[in-house]
């Protein structure tokens, strides 16, 4: 996604109520967490199960959040999202940067990248990828995803090398 449609993104979620932007930074977030950062809605964290964490007593007070992240931390914190997450119901969105799906990203990302969609299956994470044709309908169905009290994925393809 392009600057705009990730700065479309960040306000659509905003304005739907979402209140707190938490994760690891990841450049294919980039205009994403940079709209955030100018607005000061977003908790940077140095790990994704910190940023679950911080998410989920912010899921208890009854606010909506999103933890941002890459594919690889999210594989890192799948036994967060098991054993919390799931666990215990807590609502949250997930917004996961994905690399190595092209088959010329860096060799570090392919093995991630390629399993990315089925390490989603596995642990009964619903998810959508999102695009410039689909932004606001993808985010209305996570919005209604965490009203009801589920946990969802949005999925930001990486289309570019670093």
């Amino acid at each position: 996604m392009n600057e705009p449609q990730q700065r479309k993104f960040f306000n659509f979620l905003l304005k739907k109520g979402v209140k707190f932007f938490i994760g690891v930074p990841d450049s294919t977030l980039k205009f994403f967490i940079d709209e955030a950062s100018k607005k000061n809605k977003i908790i940077i964290t140095t790990r994704e199960d910190e940023a679950i964490g911080l998410g989920t007593g912010i899921a208890l007070s009854d606010q909506k959040c999103l933890i941002f992240m890459q594919n690889a931390g999210f594989a890192n914190s799948i036994s967060t999202i098991t054993s919390l997450v799931q666990l215990y119901h807590i609502p949250m969105i997930f917004l996961i940067g994905w690399r190595g799906y092209l088959s010329d990203d860096a060799p570090e990302h392919t093995k991630i990248g390629k399993i990315q969609p089925d390490l989603l299956k596995l642990i009964n994470i619903p998810s959508k990828i999102l695009n410039e044709n689909n932004i606001e309908k993808n985010c209305a169905w996570a919005i209604d995803s965490i009203n009801k009290n589920k946990t969802c994925a949005l999925i930001i393809k990486r289309d570019f090398h670093d």
